[in-house]
């Protein structure tokens, strides 16, 4: 009946423990996010209670294990897992601390810049979603690394290991030249101020918003919500286009080819009342000029502004459709046509002389819509 009640006691007095003291902390957490309203590092924390309460019950359990005596055959295989679920859940409650007091960190950087400095701000955040992926990587890797020295062969192999280090690193970076380069240019796209998340970029002829920066890929969210998914030393190798780059304003141009009768004083006029009726322009400039002429039509090209990428598509496609609707309806000659009128031939032209078929040529009329000069 010992044998029995002792386990059942350790083990119920570590979940009730763990319970409680997990419940505490939380409850305790609870009161200070209430308290402290622009400080959301206690509500963060909260986010590791999982983690927390696994280390609880698993830094209890193993230290009454030797009490417990249970199954006594098998002591050493529970005791080695309790020792690996101590190990992992104190690595995901260290990623959770880390990540809070981050958080907590860009949350007051960016309530206090997000009006004056936008741009900084996506800087900030590029910077600080790499540095916790840094982090994450490198207390995996160490949780990882504990893991397998609690293993006996592990350990006597660990004077070889080391030994061998030297030749491990040197292969491994050839063989994961590439992966390494992503990396260093993930830091350098970081740290550098390249390129940062929420960026506008074009890249292949695709144009998007930078969505996501990893240590190793980037990925660009385009207008129509597809996803292209590239690695990070295309931004350091090849050019492309940053939108967000110093301030967002950008201006824009919209082109038109129409009739050389067209109105174009009255074109500038219209241009002005479209732009005055768009909310996405700013008002800070623009213009209408005939920039290029062909034998059937002139090219016309007004230039407009906007606060950002966004604003910009929306300023073009509204001067657009209102100038063509207003051009269509007060003044439809000025709309692109093929000319269909008489052919004019040349002065030698006298005709008089007779046709193959004896019909005199000034009463013949010729294909299509040509006739000769009477």
């Amino acid at each position: 009946m010992e044998n029995l009640l002792r386990p059942l006691i350790v083990v119920g007095g570590s979940v009730v423990l763990t319970l409680v003291i997990g419940w505490a902390t939380d409850f305790l957490l609870r009161k200070a996010d209430e308290r402290h309203h622009d400080t959301p590092l206690w509500g963060l924390l909260r986010r590791g209670r999982i983690p927390y309460q696994l280390v609880l019950f698993a830094a209890l359990l193993r230290g009454s294990y030797d009490e417990a005596q249970l199954l006594e055959s098998r002591r050493e295989g529970i005791g080695q897992a309790l020792t690996l679920v101590l190990i992992g859940s104190t690595a995901w409650l260290v990623i959770r601390i880390a990540a809070a007091i981050v958080e907590t960190s860009y949350s007051r950087y960016a309530s206090a810049r997000a009006h004056r400095d936008p741009a900084r701000v996506r800087r900030v955040r590029t910077q600080v979603t790499l540095i916790m992926r840094v982090v994450s990587a490198i207390v995996g890797v160490v949780a990882a690394a504990s893991m397998l020295l609690t293993f006996p062969a592990f350990r006597a192999a660990g004077a070889s290991l080391l030994a061998s280090a030297g030749i491990l690193g040197i292969v491994a970076g050839v063989a994961a030249q590439s992966t390494l380069s992503n990396m260093f240019a993930g830091f350098q796209i970081a740290f550098g101020d390249m390129v940062r998340i929420g960026d506008t970029v074009v890249v292949d002829g695709e144009w998007g918003t930078v969505e996501e920066i990893t240590l190793t890929f980037l990925t660009v969210r385009t207008w129509d919500e597809r996803r292209i998914t590239m690695p990070v030393s295309y931004f350091t190798s090849k050019p492309f286009e940053n939108w967000s780059r110093g301030t967002p304003q950008m201006t824009g141009t919209v082109f038109w080819h129409v009739d050389h009768t067209a109105p174009v004083e009255a074109m500038r006029e219209k241009l002005r009342d479209v732009l005055r009726e768009c909310p996405a322009w700013d008002g800070r400039a623009y213009d209408l000029s005939v920039t290029d002429t062909t034998p059937s039509t002139m090219q016309v090209r007004a230039l407009v502004t906007a606060k950002d990428a966004d604003d910009i598509w929306t300023v073009r496609v509204t001067v657009r459709e209102q100038m063509l609707r207003w051009l269509s309806g007060e003044h439809p000659y000025a709309l692109p046509r093929v000319n269909t009128a008489d052919a004019i031939l040349p002065p030698s032209w006298n005709g008089h002389r007779p046709s193959p078929d004896g019909v005199p040529n000034q009463q013949r009329r010729f294909h299509g819509s040509a006739r000769p000069e009477r």
